[in-house]
């Protein structure tokens, strides 16, 4: 089956203006957090029931208070298996069992992918202080292990039973030595790739250490090393695309513009409100972003497939970051899962990148006009709507499809054939999963 990430790439690269947007779902998070990796378990509803709709089965004690793996690796296959993103982000060990034992990306246009090296400043285990040195150094999966599962993979062309596309991450410090380590691990990194056949995004990430850099300039010191790191990189060692943290529109506005085939993408950060990724995204991608890799932000929704919905809708501008919060709520109202924050919180940024005079206020969201219906309004039955019902309808008013038009084409065996899929029937698909 095509996959969706080079249909996409191919557009973006042959026309700078298309609007197409590579949505990636970065579950590779073992490789940093140990044991809170997978996630706070479910949310549960107000009478404490586990909600029954979209939830794996139960499979780890309660005390814990995080997923186990068979909980995590559940909802990994139940994203794949709707199509919702167009990359999976994984560990080595879970890309093994998921792409290689189980084939699950096999008849799916979502493409697997693993983390191909774990430097020191993702470290983050409880009580450690790793993260407080300068980034270090180190891989733990080979690329014949992402690749096959062996420490030699017996190559046929580019098909591999397992993943064959990688995240590769650097972190420059502001440090001659430490810079020049990174580099060098990243050069032969990217020669073994070239030989292997195997393909890698790369995220640059802020420096984990003071760096002598002022807050305001750190976005110019992070593009500058991205262009100067891969000046020297032909077309055969060169990333499809970045995963960076976003600095504001004017950083990224003037990385992405300085060369059309140098793709840029966002990474999520840590979870923050929902308001705060729903904006991030947004805005990422009307000041040139084309990639999105979320991982914290999706993993701690409480309700994932519907979260990742709303990032569809919103990068395809079928919603707004404000629409989409109230109707995100609206979603957990109708399948009675409490949210973690009431709905005034939730409109509330907290990602200091997104707030660009540095500052945690709240974020006014415009009152919509209040619409009194008349008494033979069989829409509204005669009451009046408020913003947020106002917001959440238009919401759900924008992700129909009219009745006389056929809802999805599906392919001979009844599976919905995303290739052949419209926006509108794409809307319409993901929108009946998630409200019946």
């Amino acid at each position: 089956m095509t996959k969706s990430l080079d249909r996409k790439l191919s557009e973006i690269k042959a026309n700078p203006s298309s609007k197409a947007f590579i949505l990636a779902d970065a579950k590779d998070a073992d490789m940093a957090f140990g044991i809170r990796a997978a996630g706070p378990r479910d949310y549960l509803s107000e009478a404490g029931a586990r909600p029954a709709q979209f939830s794996p089965e139960i499979w780890s004690r309660e005390e814990f208070g995080y997923r186990n793996m068979p909980e995590f690796m559940d909802i990994i296959r139940d994203i794949v298996h709707r199509g919702m993103v167009d990359i999976m982000l994984m560990s080595a060990s879970v890309n093994e069992r998921l792409a290689i034992n189980e084939g699950l990306f096999r008849n799916s246009h979502v493409t697997p992918a693993a983390r191909a090296n774990d430097t020191s400043d993702v470290w983050a285990v409880r009580h450690g202080a790793y993260r407080e040195k300068p980034a270090e150094t180190f891989r733990s999966a080979s690329i014949d292990h992402i690749q096959c599962g062996r420490v030699e993979c017996e190559r046929d062309g580019n098909e591999f039973p397992g993943a064959n596309l990688g995240l590769y991450s650097v972190t420059f410090v502001n440090n001659l030595e430490r810079d020049r380590a990174t580099l060098q691990a990243f050069k032969e990194f990217r020669e073994e790739a070239e030989k292997k056949g195997f393909r890698y995004f790369l995220e640059v990430f802020d420096p984990n250490v003071p760096s002598g850099v002022d807050p305001e300039k750190l976005g110019e010191f992070i593009n500058d090393n991205i262009v100067r790191s891969l000046a020297g990189v032909t077309d055969a060692g060169r990333p499809l695309f970045l995963k960076i943290v976003y600095h504001g529109p004017r950083f990224m506005e003037e990385l992405a513009q300085y060369d059309p085939n140098l793709v840029v993408g966002i990474l999520g950060g840590s979870a923050g409100t929902t308001y705060d990724a729903f904006k991030l995204i947004h805005d990422a991608r009307k000041y040139g972003a084309r990639v999105a890799l979320f991982g914290r932000k999706i993993n701690n929704a409480e309700h994932q497939i519907a979260f990742i919905q709303f990032l569809n809708l919103i990068t395809e501008q079928a919603i707004s970051p404000e629409e989409a919060v109230y109707a995100y709520h609206g979603v957990l109202e109708k399948l009675n899962i409490k949210p973690k924050r009431p709905l005034e919180d939730d409109l509330v940024i907290t990602n200091p990148a997104m707030n660009y005079q540095g500052r945690r206020d709240r974020v006014a969201i415009p009152a919509k006009p209040v619409y009194t219906a008349s008494a033979g309004d069989s829409a509204s039955g005669g009451q009046t709507q408020t913003p947020e019902k106002d917001a959440a309808a238009n919401a759900s008013e924008k992700i129909k499809v009219g009745a006389a038009s056929p809802l999805w084409p599906r392919k001979k065996d009844g599976s919905p054939d995303f290739e052949k899929m419209s926006s509108a029937q794409r809307l319409s698909y993901h929108r009946s999963r998630l409200f019946g």
